[in-house]
């Protein structure tokens, strides 16, 4: 039996912690944002372009708040502060609409249950085939495969399986196919499509969905097939074994058929070194 090592006062993972600690994600989107416009601005870019390349650059930083208030605070920050600086005085009073209309573009309603954009990280998966291995044309989903990096991640660690990414949102659906031509990238939704056939379901969501992805495996997926959740754990199910990725997160490995935990862990964990 493998345990997880107490993270040190310099892991990446306490390092992550601390300066991911509220409000300095807050603070640090709007920098961003803001010297991006007067970067923009410097070099002659008209006001409008200026505010949406910014504004969607907030937004896409808003991943890093840890609630959905905070991401919207995020999001919503450069905007706000443009408009009480009176340095958007140039722009018409409808291209307020338009940071918002990209907002809906990238997440439509639909998808306001699932996740927000959670990248995977840069080798986050690398030694996910030394724990989990699959055989040569095996079937790979990627469920809510946002800009593809899970795809990539998935396409380093099993190079023959036959990997499929599913997305709602079609611009991001578009990326992920750019991102990794390997895999085969559909805009859907991936509540609606059928996991009966896959060997493995990777999963970057988000814990408010994990038991709908739980409920969903055990109706569909077949036995010996796999479930694989970054960061996330699927509350009052046993997970199979765990995996310590580099950056200090939890992948959760899920067999099934699944079993309801037990009051005592017995999970294999497993460091990724």
């Amino acid at each position: 039996m493998f345990t997880i090592p107490a993270a040190g006062p310099w892991s990446a993972a306490v390092l992550r912690r601390r300066w991911l600690r509220w409000p300095l994600p807050a603070l640090a989107a709007w920098a961003v944002a803001w010297l991006l416009f007067v970067a923009l601005r410097a070099g002659d870019v008209s006001p409008l372009v200026a505010t949406l390349a910014a504004s969607g650059t907030g937004m896409g930083l808003g991943r890093f708040g840890a609630t959905r208030m905070r991401k919207a605070v995020i999001a919503a920050g450069f905007p706000l502060s443009l408009l009480a600086s009176g340095a958007a005085g140039a722009l018409p009073a409808w291209a307020w609409l338009l940071p918002l209309a990209l907002l809906l573009l990238l997440y439509p309603r639909q998808a306001w249950r699932d996740a927000p954009l959670y990248p995977t990280p840069a080798g986050a998966l690398d030694a996910l085939a030394l724990a989990l291995p699959l055989p040569p044309g095996a079937r790979v989903l990627d469920a809510g495969c946002g800009l593809g990096h899970g795809l990539r991640a998935l396409r380093r660690a099993y190079p023959r399986a036959r990997l499929e990414g599913v997305e709602w949102s079609w611009p991001l659906a578009l990326v992920a196919r750019a991102a990794c031509p390997q895999a085969h990238v559909r805009r859907a939704d991936l509540w609606a499509g059928s996991w009966a056939d896959y060997d493995l379901v990777y999963l970057f969501q988000r814990p408010e969905s994990m038991a709908r992805a739980l409920d969903k495996a055990c109706s569909e997926m077949r036995r010996g097939a796999w479930l694989a959740s970054l960061e996330f754990e699927a509350a009052g199910w046993q997970p199979h074994s765990q995996l310590r990725c580099p950056d200090g997160r939890v992948l959760w490995l899920y067999r099934l058929p699944l079993q309801r935990a037990r009051k005592a862990a017995s999970s294999e964990t497993v460091t990724s070194r």
